[in-house]
């Protein structure tokens, strides 16, 4: 049997996801755009594509709109196929009138939905993570192990080890489980990750939150065994160690999981290395996302360091070094941005807007003249005035403002704000 045909794909959109507000103030985690053209929701579906999994529900409830308008945009399947991207928005019932309690609640209120879709198995994934993966490789290994459900794990050290779920692993098969354990407990919770994870420093195995279940199984659970459990990691895989096979598939690539503003900065930022972690440049596994047909990007007499630019850009920028530049993203003559990603605009000003603007002294869309931004985000549709200085790093004090919010030293400037011209920050 083909992999498309025995296996399903559930990608669970997140909560209010308020560690990345203000991204996250009109949209949800997973519809928040990265590298300058794509959604976060991209890459699960992507990696679901490139592994041969083409039937795949995504599960919304917060701040879904756009979200749901940029699938519905861009995954478009041959009406001779079976492929699908289907979002199942959370839904009161005569009998259930509660909203998605957490991510096992999630997958149990979608049940009916999915129930009439065969499969073997059933894939589980986060719609707020970067990485890259080849799902055909978890269920093979799923399968050898004879296990009942897989956890895909990835190794980390001391610093990070206390964030996360670790999974003590013997065998092949998980032994046991600790929630974000305190540090000085982590010597007890040390596995076998490999020689070459063990020179790293990386002794320890963490949860990434994606869970392959036979499919028997996770009906059964959550119509059954667990009706009160609410969330996989935190009920349903720690009290099944002990009554079934729960393997651990472990994943030594690329990982990040997008949980605040600056592992979003970082991980944006990080696609400018000269090598990067991830890889947006593979043939084999490639990004989908919606495709916009907009012009080329256009430079003129910038220096560039170090810089992605997306499509539908103008720039006449002095320079601009490690930056992410998102579609439409229009920067004036003079300015000078380093360590910033802009989102970029949903639209072009026409000629007759233009002159509006500057008729009533409003800045155009995108980046002025003469400006300097560094440790930035700027969100769709910003408008930034001339000779306007924003100046982000550890100096400047967490903190929410109308126009824009401080955190751990990075200037967020909201969704469609408007700073006049001379504005500092």
């Amino acid at each position: 049997m083909s992999i498309s045909k025995e296996i399903l794909s559930v990608i669970l959109g997140g909560g209010a996801g308020s560690r990345l507000f203000p991204l996250t103030a009109s949209r949800s985690k997973p519809a928040v755009p990265i590298a300058g053209k794509y959604r976060l929701v991209d890459i699960p579906i992507s990696n679901c594509m490139n592994s041969g999994i083409n039937r795949m529900f995504v599960l919304t409830q917060f701040n879904s709109a756009s979200l749901n308008r940029h699938i519905k945009n861009t995954y478009h399947f041959s009406a001779f196929s079976s492929a699908f991207v289907d979002i199942l928005a959370a839904e009161q019932t005569p009998d259930n009138p509660t909203w998605y309690q957490g991510t096992a609640d999630a997958v149990r209120q979608s049940l009916r939905h999915i129930a009439p879709f065969e499969s073997e198995y059933v894939l589980i994934l986060s719609g707020d993570q970067l990485y890259q993966m080849d799902f055909q490789g978890m269920l093979d290994h799923h399968k050898k192990t004879g296990a009942d459900i897989s956890v895909a794990t990835i190794p980390v050290g001391d610093r990070e080890a206390p964030e996360f779920g670790i999974l003590k692993e013997e065998n092949g098969l998980i032994s046991s489980f600790i929630e974000k354990p305190s540090r000085d407990l982590l010597k007890d919770w040390v596995s076998d990750t490999g020689d070459e994870m063990r020179k790293q420093g990386r002794p320890y195995l963490a949860s990434m939150g994606i869970y392959i279940f036979n499919r028997r199984l996770l009906f059964d659970y959550l119509q059954n065994d667990y009706l009160d459990a609410t969330d996989f990691g935190k009920e349903i895989i720690p009290q099944s160690i002990s009554k079934c096979k729960v393997a651990s598939y472990q994943y030594d690539g690329y990982w990040t999981d997008i949980g605040n503003i600056y592992s979003f900065f970082e991980a944006n930022l990080g696609l400018c290395a000269d090598l990067p972690d991830f890889n947006l440049f593979d043939n084999s596994n490639a990004i989908y996302t919606r495709a916009r047909m907009l012009p080329p990007a256009k430079v003129s007499g910038t220096t560039l360091e170090k810089t992605v630019i997306a499509e539908g850009t103008i720039i006449n920028a002095s320079r601009m070094e490690r930056c992410v530049i998102g579609i439409r993203s229009r920067i004036g003559h003079g300015s000078t941005v380093m360590n910033t990603y802009i989102m970029g605009s949903d639209y072009y000003e026409t000629l007759s807007d233009i002159a509006e603007d500057r008729s009533k002294g409003v800045p155009l869309l995108g980046i002025g003249n003469r400006c300097y931004i560094n440790n930035a985000i700027l969100d769709k549709n910003c408008r930034i005035g001339d000779d306007v200085r924003i100046n982000g790093g550890p100096h400047l004090e967490n903190g929410d403002y109308p126009l824009y919010t401080v955190k751990d030293g990075i200037v967020v400037v909201k969704k469609g704000s408007i700073l006049p011209n001379g504005f500092v920050i």
